[in-house]
């Protein structure tokens, strides 16, 4: 196995943006000449995420962003990355052929676990994922992570609160 082969911790600089960005050049470079647009767009502040939380933002991203380069047939991808006050909200989009009605319907693919994967991943870290999809109009899936969990300065600040009021 080459370095470049496995899963390691991804956001090694906490730039989430830039791990994502690097991971949609990896796949448009394994793809063919019509691999799809790759857009990252950011609104707000960058943040540094926990680093407990901060590896399973960055996978539940990397499923979705690879799922819309190996299946959806889209010819723009859209990851937009929102850092507000109370939540972090990341999005991954496609205008691809969507997932099928069945597939939506139960959750999951016979055999795969893509979908609740990432339900289980966001779950894990108190976040929640969002799938909408249509056939013949894309997907969109969204993340959400409340900031008390998911920023590194309020994660420290909630602790040194709670340290402080149980004296």
């Amino acid at each position: 196995m080459q370095w470049r082969d496995c899963v390691c911790s991804t956001v090694v600089t906490n730039d989430l943006a830039q791990a994502i960005r690097t991971l949609g050049a990896e796949l448009a470079d394994q793809g063919d000449s019509n691999s799809p647009d790759f857009r990252i767009d950011v609104d707000g502040t960058p943040r540094d995420l926990a680093p407990i939380v901060r590896d399973d933002v960055y996978r539940i991203a990397a499923e979705a962003v690879r799922n819309a380069f190996q299946h959806a047939q889209a010819a723009r991808i859209e990851v937009e990355i929102w850092y507000d006050q109370r939540q972090l909200r990341l999005r991954i989009r496609d205008d691809g052929k969507g997932i099928d009605l069945e597939v939506l319907e139960s959750g999951a693919r016979a055999g795969h676990y893509g979908l609740p994967g990432l339900q289980e991943r966001a779950k894990v870290v108190g976040g929640k994922v969002t799938v909408r999809s249509e056939p013949g109009s894309g997907t969109e899936i969204e993340l959400t992570i409340p900031a008390s969990v998911v920023y590194a300065s309020a994660r420290g600040r909630r602790t040194i609160f709670r340290a402080k009021s149980a004296s």
